[in-house]
């Protein structure tokens, strides 16, 4: 027998405030058209001054808590992925702790841009299957709207704020790719590729507080070849092939990334979650609100093989291969 985090629930929360392209034209050189033929976004969803990556964080725990019909005295850990953090320290994971009354157990972040939510899903996986901890919350929570230049439609048409979860908890498994539970998760990062995707400052230098940056088509072309050689890893090391996947979701960065990939994997239309024509681009945030929201409304069910993969900054990559 072997250790498996199991996804006993998941759940995700958006701000209420809704921006169309249309919107966004009034103040860019751009077009509903422009953007939609070249990202497949049509909106986004941006944050009030509350809303921070903890408040959204939290609220995202509570929902997949709920799904899971657990509480707060359930959760061991609580492992947040963001990089548009409240604070330089504490981290936001505690926040998030604090947010929900947890009293015990320990909280944390972990940075790692759009791939944030893989990483983070991979360290709660190790802990819950070394015995670290037997059950956890993996967060992803993303304010990107307050670290974009307003004034460049190349990357201010891109993204959104949002948060989403899932929790885990341990459960036994024989090994096999039938188990349900996290199968395996495969991370990779090239730091010579750094300076593609980046945030032009940090929290400790006054003179340059921040805003991103990104060369689109280097950050595309790197994109499609790196994310189709970690989710053929991810099946090679689970034994088993693209025909058997039932789902595919994929971070949302835009509908030509997400396209492309659905074509190498070979899986039809319906078989991929997309959200990123109404959610745009949340980052860490984007693989578990879509899961949120196939898992609610009854496209995921229960032994459903789901893949997940995303590209942030750093570069950094992965995959994680999980039967529901």
């Amino acid at each position: 027998m072997v250790i498996r985090s199991q996804i006993i629930g998941a759940g995700g929360y958006l701000p209420a405030r809704v921006v169309t392209n249309d919107e966004l034209a009034k103040q860019l050189d751009t077009s509903d058209a422009w953007i939609q033929e070249r990202t497949g976004i049509r909106q986004r969803h941006i944050a009030a001054p509350e809303e921070t990556a903890a408040f959204m964080g939290a609220a995202a725990a509570r929902s997949a808590l709920r799904e899971a019909g657990a509480g707060v005295d359930d959760v061991d850990a609580i492992v947040l992925a963001t990089t548009t953090p409240d604070q330089a320290f504490p981290a936001t994971a505690v926040r998030v702790q604090a947010l929900l009354g947890m009293k015990r157990g320990f909280a944390f972040d972990v940075s790692a841009a759009c791939s944030g939510f893989i990483y983070a899903l991979a360290v709660a996986d190790a802990m819950l299957r070394a015995g670290t901890a037997r059950s956890a919350l993996v967060i992803g929570s993303e304010v990107y709207s307050r670290i974009l230049d307003w004034s460049d439609r190349s990357t201010a048409v891109l993204f959104g704020d949002g948060a989403g979860a899932v929790y885990l908890r341990a459960g036994k498994g024989e090994g096999l790719g039938t188990d349900r539970g996290v199968l395996s998760t495969h991370l990779h990062s090239q730091g010579e590729l750094g300076d593609i995707l980046y945030v032009d400052g940090a929290v400790g230098r006054r003179d340059r507080p921040g805003t991103l940056v990104m060369n689109g088509r280097e950050v595309f072309r790197h994109a499609v070849v790196r994310l189709a050689e970690a989710v053929d890893e991810a099946l090679l090391a689970n034994g088993l092939d693209r025909g058997q996947v039932d789902w595919l979701v994929p971070h949302q960065a835009n509908m030509r990334i997400i396209e492309a990939m659905r074509r190498k994997i070979a899986l039809r239309p319906e078989q991929v979650v997309v959200t990123v024509d109404r959610h745009a681009n949340t980052s860490a945030a984007s693989i578990p609100l879509a899961l949120a929201e196939a898992v609610g409304d009854g496209r995921i069910r229960s032994g459903d093989l789901v893949l997940m993969e995303a590209l942030g900054g750093g570069l950094t990559w992965g995959s994680a291969l999980v039967r529901l």
